[in-house]
């Protein structure tokens, strides 16, 4: 690259803050957005509003205090695990995503899970009678395999201070064999 053409990326970088290809993808994004957009609005325009205000509505007004009550609720069942500074460990993060994940496919999926979709079956010819079952294995699968994590993790972590107990019980025992 030549001295001209860096100095033209670096008065770039200066001035917008990034890359010119993190300008073009944010561009490219924007147009995506706004084809979406239109092609969203060209069907039911009052439909889609309608919608819109109604899941802003539902998320802010029912969800958000849900699942801030249950956060709360989930960090007091971790406090105990609380570090000296009195922060709390991370290890409520082992549930906050398999929750988190199960309730974003709960809301995806909600119409099949509850047996609403009566129009599924008959544009599709497939049964919707599976999809309770299958959700309730993946949430189990989810906090499983985050259950398994934790275990794992603080076992991992605790392996040093394992074997310094373990090191220092066998000095002890060594030093009391010498006294003997």
């Amino acid at each position: 690259m030549s001295r001209t053409a860096r100095s033209r990326s670096r008065a770039f970088r200066q001035r917008y803050g990034a890359s010119p290809l993190h300008l073009l993808l944010v561009l490219a994004s924007f147009a995506l957005t706004v084809y979406a957009g239109i092609r969203l609005l060209r069907g039911d325009t009052v439909g889609v509003a309608i919608w819109f205000v109604g899941a802003a509505l539902l998320h802010d007004l029912v969800l958000l205090p849900l699942y801030s009550v249950t956060d709360r609720a989930a960090q007091r069942l971790w406090r105990a695990g609380a570090t000296e500074g009195g922060t709390p460990r991370p290890s409520v993060n082992y549930f906050r995503v398999p929750a988190f994940v199960a309730g974003v496919l709960f809301l995806v999926w909600w119409p099949l899970i509850l047996q609403q979709g009566g129009h599924y079956t008959a544009a599709t010819g497939l049964s919707a009678d599976v999809f309770l079952p299958r959700w309730l294995l993946i949430t189990a699968g989810l906090f499983l395999a985050s259950a398994l994590l934790l275990v794992v993790r603080t076992w991992l972590r605790l392996r040093p201070q394992r074997k310094e107990r373990r090191a220092r019980a066998r000095a002890q025992a060594r030093a009391r064999r010498a006294a003997s």
